[in-house]
């Protein structure tokens, strides 16, 4: 049996993460943008916004 000390730290990926936050809110803006026009890209671009900053006041 392998001794627990012996394992390699995790890789962090909250850099991978971001990015990939960024290129997934981008591509899905586009269809909306698409779909339902610019009023609904800057309606959930605000909604957006609005959770992001929730999430930093709860978290400080």
């Amino acid at each position: 049996m392998r001794d627990t000390d012996e394992r390699p730290s995790a890789p962090n990926f909250t850099q991978a993460c971001i990015v990939m936050f960024g290129i997934n809110l981008t591509w899905v803006l586009f269809a909306i943008w698409a779909v339902w026009g610019m009023f609904a890209v800057a309606a959930v671009g605000w909604a957006v916004n609005q959770l992001i900053n929730r999430i930093a006041i709860s978290r400080s």
